[in-house]
């Protein structure tokens, strides 16, 4: 244990090439700065990984890191995030994850993992507290991530051990492979898994019997029963419960930036055979939460009849069942359950995945790309045998998948075509918003540094159309109106700063922010109950811009500046026409420049300006 409590006090570091193992100590100083989780390994990130790495090179690091929250019973406080340099955009590579894996590896001894180097051989990792060994993993090559789950808690005698696995669409080397805890708990974006599997990985696995210390037991006690209270109080509790995420769809639908036909359109005429209602009432067995989760909101269904009679499984999220729905024209939700459990399986981004078939689908209806680009497939509007057959190409690389297996702009430049209709940022295909309709997740878009994102800054508040509380919050009416490009600027730099926050946390977003119960003034009573380190609101909130901007400075070491700050061409030049958001363009150069301003960049470049790098105390 450590003086510092909430924190292990431990960094994990393993070295493959050398077979070498070593711990140090996570400073309180990085701790403070930092706070943990995505925050941790930011700031490690711009230290230990130089310009030009190769990402699937021996020199790029996998980092895998938690918050000083997870591992108590604080309510939501479950998720990891794993870190790298990413084969799919060339920048930052990130992505966030829940389940039972970040707590096991608290218990373990850890708040923070960095695997670096090349196995001699096909390898997985087993933590067991103090213990770590590296194992073969040959009997695993190529198995799904389901499989290869099984065969190591199997191998192990252990079903309660936690794994985090690569499936094997990375170990062949496809760029929008992901991470998977619990199986399907996905930390999928950027290709986190290609990164693992290049290392000659397949999983790590971790059991600890350890424990999490806070600093005043009692008053944390009682902070954790208010929430839980406020939580099963708040107005959004049933809905969530019952559908999840799925419940965004039809009110996406019904406001009219729900992405349909590659976001041609907002409006779904299937939406409600697709809607997360429909799930709930026909498909739904049971629920399943996170550790320390006041709301299960994951879901398990079952399909009874029909050709994929027998199916069943976890989720699918919103992003999910939306992707294999509206945004490739697919009215059949069987269908989309179905592409859903190949890609977890195999261990896809399902973002990129269906980005990739509705850009192919749009440029097959427009006649850009014929059935001799496809490999004889008929791209029409959610067509299943192209659904099917291109997500198995895609993870064994072959044929036609192997042109959409780095995303949307990969496949535009490797064909020579369809750049403009490919719904990107940055290399990073888009989530299931019509930035149209949600002119502030727009700009967030824009300028995550992960590139085509809304995780970074989340602007829910914008969904409420409410002039009064941009002018409370903000000084400006437009910034929560949400088809306003005024007063964006101050919108996402607040919300990016929280974002970062909650992330460095390691709570629940669709809890904690989403349902406004974490703002930065309960950040610094929580941190002062758990950890004994004292935080002024301002403190809180200088650490959210502490991690954004260690990010930009990363992304701007790579070659990233205002240029790539972009939205595709159709958002700014093309009009949706249909209810709700129809009838108006996003005008981003205006909400950059408050964007940077706000942060104080400089506007032309986007570049943080030397005053502002000091100002947050970043070495650099």
């Amino acid at each position: 244990m450590t003086d510092l409590f909430g924190y292990t006090g431990k960094i994990l570091r393993i070295d493959l090439s050398g077979n070498k193992v070593r711990s140090q100590n996570l400073s309180p100083e990085t701790a403070r700065n930092y706070i943990g989780g995505r925050g941790l390994n930011a700031e490690r990130i711009y230290k230990e990984i130089p310009k030009g790495v190769v990402p699937l090179g021996p020199e790029n690091k996998l980092m895998i890191a938690t918050g000083p929250l997870v591992g108590t019973m604080f309510p939501t406080a479950s998720r990891f995030n794993v870190s790298a340099k990413s084969p799919q955009t060339g920048i930052l590579g990130d992505s966030n994850a829940g389940g039972h894996f970040a707590p096991e590896m608290k218990f373990a001894g850890y708040d923070q993992i960095i695997i670096e180097g090349i196995a001699e051989g096909p390898s997985y990792i087993y933590i067991q507290d103090g213990d770590v060994e590296i194992r073969s993993s040959n009997h695993m090559i190529y198995d799904t991530v389901f499989t290869a789950d099984r065969k190591i808690k199997n191998e192990l005698n252990d079903p309660m051990v936690q794994t985090l696995i690569c499936g094997p669409a990375a170990e062949r080397g496809v760029k929008i492979s992901g991470l998977f805890a619990n199986q399907v708990r996905a930390a999928s974006r950027t290709g986190m898994g290609a990164v693992m599997a290049s290392k000659n990985l397949k999983a790590v696995a971790i059991r600890g019997t350890g424990y999490v210390e806070v600093a005043d037991p009692c008053a944390f006690e009682d902070i954790v029963l208010m929430l839980e209270e406020e939580i099963r109080e708040h107005e959004q509790y049933p809905g969530r419960r019952l559908m999840g995420t799925t419940r965004i769809l039809m009110m996406a639908n019904e406001a009219g930036f729900l992405p349909t036909r590659n976001y041609q359109l907002g409006t779904f005429e299937s939406a409600s055979d697709v809607s997360g209602e429909r799930l709930a009432r026909e498909y739904n067995v049971k629920t399943r939460g996170c550790f320390a989760c006041t709301i299960p909101c994951s879901r398990i269904y079952c399909v009874r009849d029909g050709p994929y009679k027998g199916l069943h499984g976890e989720g699918p999220e919103y992003e999910s069942l939306g992707s294999f729905s509206s945004r490739i024209g697919n009215p059949d939700i069987e269908l989309a359950l179905k592409a859903n459990d190949l890609c977890n399986q195999y261990g896809l981004d399902i973002l990129s995945v269906a980005g990739s078939i509705g850009w192919a689908m749009e440029l097959y209806e427009k006649g850009v790309l014929t059935k001799e680009d496809t490999s004889g497939i008929e791209y029409t509007w959610g067509n299943p045998e192209a659904v099917i057959t291109t997500i198995h190409q895609i993870a064994n690389g072959e044929g036609f998948g192997e042109i959409l297996a780095g995303g949307t702009r990969s496949a535009a430049e490797n064909l020579g075509k369809g750049l403009d209709e490919a719904i990107q940022v940055k290399g990073m295909d888009l989530i299931m918003a019509d930035p149209r309709g949600l002119k502030g997740f727009g700009l967030g878009y824009a300028v995550a540094s992960r590139g085509g994102d809304h995780l970074r800054s989340e602007p829910f508040i914008e969904l409420s159309d409410d002039p009064a509380i941009g002018e409370k919050m903000f000084g400006e009416p437009g910034a929560t109106l949400r088809r306003s490009d005024k007063g964006k600027g101050k919108l996402i730099n607040y919300f990016e700063d929280w974002c970062a926050v909650i992330d460095a946390l390691e709570v629940c977003k669709n809890i904690m922010q989403n349902m406004m119960l974490l703002p930065f003034e309960r950040v610094s009573e929580v941190m002062e109950i758990t950890t004994g380190l004292k935080f002024s609101n301002e403190d809180v909130r200088k650490v959210g811009s502490r991690i954004i901007t260690i990010e930009r400075l990363f992304g701007v070491r790579e070659g990233i500046n205002r240029l790539d700050d972009d939205l595709p061409k159709r958002f700014k030049e093309h009009a949706l026409d249909n209810p709700g958001s129809g009838g108006v363009t996003v005008d981003l150069d205006l909400m950059l420049d408050e964007y940077f301003s706000e942060r104080g960049w400089d506007i032309e470049t986007g570049v943080p300006t030397e005053e502002s790098i000091k100002k947050l105390g970043i070495d650099y």
